[in-house]
């Protein structure tokens, strides 16, 4: 599939009409109370243009963080004050962590909301990186900047569904490894969503 052909797919999987998704997709019996605060927050998935086609751009989350040390993950992160919206807040993170300028990605459109465990309605955006870009991970929040081919992230057939206990309970997920990188939770359920629009 050539490069113009994934760009399309993309598109197309954007222009879909669908619901929000959430970590508790896979455990209906969880109960979620009413009137709950969500925190807004935005996530880059950018695809940048490699030998075989389009790349997504993930990071391996540094280890020493009180949250999801060691996860893998998109840049991005809360919604704050200089923030105009959910967009501005995932290229502005991707500047800050990865060093990708908001400027060098052009964004085609988000996905829906996706509900986090820890209390966050994250928007997933989806953008293209338009030069080259030497990723600069920022120490104090990334460990590693890698990519994963388009083939892996869009089709439905490399996730799997898999199951931990947490908090008293067997909670199951999605993932989607790649090599030594082990994709899991709310990342892999984001992209279980572009996989499956892309599928249809």
């Amino acid at each position: 599939m050539t490069i113009p052909d994934q760009i399309s797919q993309l598109k197309m999987a954007l222009a879909q009409g669908s619901t929000p998704s959430s970590d508790f997709d896979l455990n209906p019996d969880v109960v979620l109370p009413e009137g709950r605060k969500l925190r807004p927050a935005g996530v880059l998935a950018a695809f940048q243009t490699g030998p075989q086609g389009l790349e997504l751009i993930l990071t391996k989350r540094a280890s020493h963080l009180k949250h999801h040390p060691g996860q893998i993950a998109f840049p991005g992160g809360k919604v704050d004050g200089a923030d105009a919206d959910v967009t501005s807040a995932a290229l502005r993170e991707a500047d800050e962590e990865i060093g990708l300028r908001p400027g060098n990605v052009e964004v085609l459109g988000a996905l829906p909301c996706h509900e986090t465990v820890t209390g966050f309605r994250v928007t997933p955006v989806i953008g293209l990186v338009k030069a080259g870009f030497d990723p600069i991970p920022e120490p104090g929040e990334v460990d590693e900047v890698f990519t994963v081919p388009f083939e892996h992230v869009t089709d439905p057939a490399r996730f799997s569904v898999q199951s931990r206990r947490w908090q008293g309970r067997r909670r199951h997920y999605y993932t989607a490894p790649f090599g030594p990188y082990y994709v899991w939770g709310a990342t892999a359920r984001m992209l279980r969503g572009l996989a499956d629009r892309i599928a249809q």
